[in-house]
């Protein structure tokens, strides 16, 4: 009987200590999703004149995430969020900026241009429409608030090439990833298989080619001539495979991993290339 007191004794300490454990544990109670607020109500102004003067400041609340005890007074993170309208936040194109703590950010009207050029890829010299939205979270993104949506009409203007093109006004493809190797010195490939199209002074097109998977190649503006080049902003082969920036006299690229016909898109106006599989 002695024996059996003990067991029972000892089973209601390990539910009394089991309680008081759970009743100690710190629950995310929510919070109040930011509002956002902006500097200009519709038309966000924009000019290459006045690149350095600011273009927009944004501002928000801050969420105020309770937990059972109280108040968070831990740090909160955002995201600011800039896509084309109607998107709805989905474009795989739209900028995202990571912010940490702080309840504001302004844009130079260089900088939000830029953005709108190079990373949302609108035509200068057009009227846009954007939207912009905060996105507040704790950690990594647990209790994730988005905060109201925030519209502007803006008009990009043109800036120069990030990268000079060509003063040829040819573009060639050449390297062990290709199929005539690297340039032998002797001319263009008879086929011209190698030689991209010129859709406009900046942009470069090659609709289909037969890549080696893993090897190296450069962008040669004469075929059979190393006087000019554009390869990889990093060391040899250390570009994204399906695209990058690169710059004048860059180092080689790296081909994807697999065999196959691929598109090649030369953009000197953002200084970047896109290499998709066909």
């Amino acid at each position: 009987m002695k024996n059996k007191w003990l067991v029972l004794t000892a089973f209601f300490l390990v539910v009394i200590a089991s309680c008081k454990k759970d009743e100690n544990r710190v629950y995310l109670e929510g919070g109040t999703a930011p509002v956002l607020s902006a500097s200009v109500s519709s038309t966000i102004p924009l000019s290459f004149v006045n690149k350095d003067a600011q273009a927009i400041k944004l501002n928000w609340t801050n969420p105020e995430y309770q937990f059972t005890t109280g108040p968070s007074s831990q740090n909160v993170n955002y995201q600011l969020e800039i896509d084309t309208a109607g998107a709805n936040f989905t474009n795989p194109a739209r900028q995202t900026i990571s912010i940490s703590s702080d309840l504001s950010k302004s844009f130079t009207q260089a900088e939000l241009n830029d953005i709108l050029l190079n990373q949302l890829v609108l035509i200068p010299g057009m009227q846009h429409t954007i939207e912009m939205r905060v996105k507040s979270y704790m950690g990594t993104t647990a209790a994730m608030l988005p905060s109201n949506v925030l519209k502007f009409t803006v008009t990009p203007y043109a800036i120069p090439p990030k990268v000079d093109p060509p003063a040829s006004g040819t573009l060639y493809v050449t390297g062990a990833a290709t199929p005539a190797n690297w340039q032998c010195g002797c001319g263009e490939p008879e086929n011209l298989a190698q030689k991209f199209v010129k859709k406009s002074n900046t942009l470069y097109e090659l609709p289909s080619i037969a890549l080696k998977g893993g090897q190296s190649y450069l962008i040669i503006p004469v075929y059979g001539s190393w006087a000019a080049k554009y390869g990889g902003v990093g060391g040899n082969n250390s570009n994204n495979v399906d695209g990058d920036d690169f710059k004048a006299n860059g180092s080689d690229l790296l081909s994807p991993p697999a065999d196959g016909n691929y598109k090649i898109t030369v953009d000197f106006q953002r200084g970047k290339f896109t290499v998709t599989k066909l």
